[in-house]
């Protein structure tokens, strides 16, 4: 199941629950520990040296917890930070003796709404000074969880590992928050709570992709026509065929402008090209639609405008609308029932709402939510840091997989023909939301793991790895 993000008083009113649950404290604070070692053994090189620096509430323990659960043949030398200039001495020592490969930030928790006075603003701007990649537990220290707002100076982490669910504050300030996961067994009674916005973990996806019958053939899995590619985009139309492949839908054809029908054919094998043409009528087989990719080149025909409009206002077949195509969507309802998706980034999400893409970012969930009216209350995957999935009404989640290396040209075009692969699929169209999270959370997935093996992946890479 999705986390709900909640409030401060919400994790202070879970944690009450736990503990007359029979939890206990020092139980909860070892298993917080235990979960920050296991994660430090994997972002540290073996024999890298790594910094401690525990406050004196329950952040500081469970520093001072996951300490004792490194291995053995970790180094570490534990900080125990309580006034906060003679804490400038001790870091700026040690950090000068050198060694370390990441600094632990325990020193504040949640509980922090106030500034922080001069000599703890100093001490935090000393431990962002050092350069070195930092682990922040539960919250950046000096960062509210409840607004995002720095208390004067606010630890800028590279991973912080917030415990039991997401705090609404460590999504409103991802300069300082980094790579943000969710620590979410640590022994703690079952959350209570429900929430507009909800974050999304790779157990949501149990039992999916959907069991397919050892009966099954290609017609069993759908076709997706693809609306791909003009002169000097060619390529969007190409990762967009090879997205698609890896949802395996049974069947995909790209109609691209007939200037680069031979590139995009050429390097398509198992997908079918054709030329489009004005007037042309879809594959009677045809299950899904996806356009948008690459059609970006000044000359595109009318007709071709005008032909995607009428799909998107009309057919019954799942639509996904994407990248130049987003700007040719009229506001308007759509059929009943069937599945629309748009999946801007914020510039384009900007250019559709009349605001700059600025806008957008400040308030990305309000973004989605007039997107959406805009579109027939279509579903919406607003894209970039954390993309969100939802539409006009109900729950939005929030994707917790991918980092900065999918800011590159060609990742928005696989994402959207894996998506469009997938609601070809009679299976995946039978939860279409279910569909478009594993879909951004895959590519996301995928993203994570060439990034762990390799620092230099591109796009093409993505392809084969998705």
């Amino acid at each position: 199941m999705p986390l709900p993000v909640i409030s401060v008083a919400q994790m202070r009113e879970w944690e009450s629950a736990s503990w007359a649950a029979g939890r206990t404290v020092p139980e909860v604070i070892d298993h917080v520990g235990r979960a920050i070692a296991r994660r430090l053994e994997q972002v540290a090189g073996p024999g890298e040296m790594i910094l401690f620096l525990a406050g004196k509430g329950h952040n500081g323990d469970d520093a001072r917890a996951a300490r004792k659960h490194l291995s053995r043949e970790r180094g570490a030398l534990l900080l125990d930070v309580v006034d906060a200039a003679q804490g400038v001495e001790k870091i700026l020592e040690a950090i000068g003796g050198g060694g370390f490969s990441w600094i632990v930030d325990g020193l504040f928790g949640i509980g922090l709404d106030r500034p922080l006075d001069a000599a703890w603003q100093k001490l935090i701007e000393a431990v962002n000074g050092a350069k070195l990649p930092i682990l922040a537990v539960d919250v950046p220290s000096g960062l509210n969880a409840d607004t995002g707002s720095v208390e004067g100076a606010a630890i800028m982490a590279n991973l912080t590992l917030t415990v039991g669910a997401p705090k609404r504050g460590l999504l409103k300030a991802p300069e300082f928050v980094g790579r943000l996961e969710v620590l979410s067994e640590v022994g703690l009674a079952p959350c209570g709570f429900e929430s507009e916005l909800n974050w999304t973990v790779g157990k949501d996806f149990a039992g999916l992709p959907p069991r397919r019958l050892v009966t099954a053939h290609k017609g069993t899995f759908g076709h997706l026509a693809i609306y791909a590619g003009s002169l000097g985009y060619h390529g969007a139309a190409v990762l967009a065929g090879q997205g698609a492949l890896r949802a395996r839908p049974g069947l995909i054809t790209i109609f691209p402008q007939e200037p680069v029908y031979a590139p995009v054919a050429a390097q398509c094998q198992s997908i079918m090209v054709q030329p489009w043409q004005p007037g042309q009528a879809l594959p009677k087989s045809c299950s899904a639609i996806l356009f948008g990719p690459g059609l970006a080149a000044p000359d595109l025909s009318e007709n071709l405008k005008e032909e995607m409009r009428m799909h998107w206002r009309k057919t019954p077949l799942p639509v996904v609308a994407d990248a130049s195509a987003l700007d040719w969507l009229q506001a308007g309802p759509t059929p009943p029932g069937a599945i629309r998706v748009m999946t801007p980034h914020p510039g384009e999400a900007g250019r559709m709402l009349g605001r700059a893409a600025a806008s957008v970012q400040a308030d990305r969930v309000q973004a989605l939510r007039e997107l959406s009216r805009q579109g027939g209350g279509c579903f919406v995957a607003l894209k970039g840091h954390q993309t969100l999935v939802g539409r006009d009404t109900g729950k939005v989640f929030v994707n917790s997989s991918g980092n900065p290396y999918l800011a590159q040209g060609g990742s928005g075009d696989l994402l959207s023909g894996y998506l469009g692969g997938l609601l070809a699929q009679p299976d995946w169209q039978k939860d279409a939301l279910a569909a478009i999270r594993y879909a951004v959370w895959k590519h996301g997935a995928a993203a994570d793991r060439l990034s762990a093996a390799q620092a230099n992946w591109t796009v093409e890479d993505l392809s084969r790895h998705l």
